[in-house]
């Protein structure tokens, strides 16, 4: 999908998407090597973006596996659809089972999930397998599996190996530890909270009508924020949602009034805002 670096680079931000070079370097090393790539980092730094973009800029279709606690092999695979199956069962009430089953675990009646999905067909897909740390232990050696041969085995019609396999991402916030054995398969890159720079450039082209300078402002206003020990630190979309909420609000500066009746924009706990309120010096910053 990419020829070097600086085409990552380029190619990104043409999709709304400001990477770093280290990130750019890791996208094109996965295109290249043909490995998954692990992303982790806190929620909102753009990781799920980040696969995002890249089948938007590669004209690929996306196909994303939300994981949670619970997620089974049926909800990632595939399933059969037992409805229809009923319906053509009760429609050959003459035919023998054995007649009847090698029509309804046929093509016809199957459900594809994400999995199976990203691995069928010719034409180019991102697998995006999101917050991969909220699935159980038992996911992640279905995924194993997949991603190690990328192929499926469905019993009733056989394996179904990918022509063309996808570019894989798979996300975590690190809520709990992944497997080594799925850590090795993948390439690692971790997202942190961007420098001033970049989040400065981030700002002013997601939201259009902000100026440099209260750009600036937002962007140190939210770093010192990050430096205080919080429960949850503002990550890069709430520091977006916050420039967009200064916006609308008709605020060209920062001053104590407008950042206090903001703060929750920025901050999600009660404690957080009440110790933002007490500590932030917009002088000091």
């Amino acid at each position: 999908m990419f020829t070097s670096v600086d085409d990552v680079l380029a190619r990104l931000a043409e999709a709304g998407y400001l990477a770093s070079p280290a990130v750019a370097t890791t996208v094109f090393l996965a295109d290249r090597l043909g490995k998954p790539l692990l992303v982790e980092g806190p929620a909102g730094v753009g990781k799920t973006e980040l696969a995002k973009a890249v089948a938007q800029v590669a004209g690929a279709r996306l196909v994303r596996l939300q994981c949670y606690e619970g997620v089974d092999e049926s909800r990632a695979l595939y399933e059969w659809n037992h409805a229809k199956q009923l319906l053509r069962i009760s429609a050959g009430r003459d035919e023998t089972w054995d007649e009847a089953r090698t029509d309804i675990f046929s093509e016809e009646f199957l459900l594809p999930r994400p999995l199976l999905t990203a691995i069928r067909g010719d034409d180019p897909k991102v697998l995006l397998i999101d917050e991969t740390d909220k699935a159980d232990v038992e996911v992640e050696g279905l995924l194993l599996e997949v991603l190690s041969d990328f192929q499926v085995t469905v019993p009733e019609l056989g394996t179904v190996t990918a022509s063309r396999r996808p570019f894989v991402v798979l996300t975590s916030n690190a809520t709990r530890e992944l497997s080594e054995a799925l850590r090795r398969r993948c390439l690692f890159l971790h997202i942190g909270f961007p420098d001033a720079e970049l989040e400065r450039r981030i700002v002013r082209l997601k939201v259009p009508g902000i100026d440099a300078a209260l750009a600036a402002s937002v962007v140190r206003v939210v770093g010192a924020l990050r430096a205080m020990d919080l429960r949850k630190a503002p990550s890069v979309a709430e520091t977006v949602d916050w420039a967009r909420t200064l916006l609308a609000l008709g605020a060209g500066t920062l001053d104590e009034a407008v950042v206090r009746d903001s703060l929750g924009v920025l901050l999600k706990h009660q404690d957080d805002i009440l110790k933002a309120e007490a500590k932030l010096d917009l002088d000091a910053v």
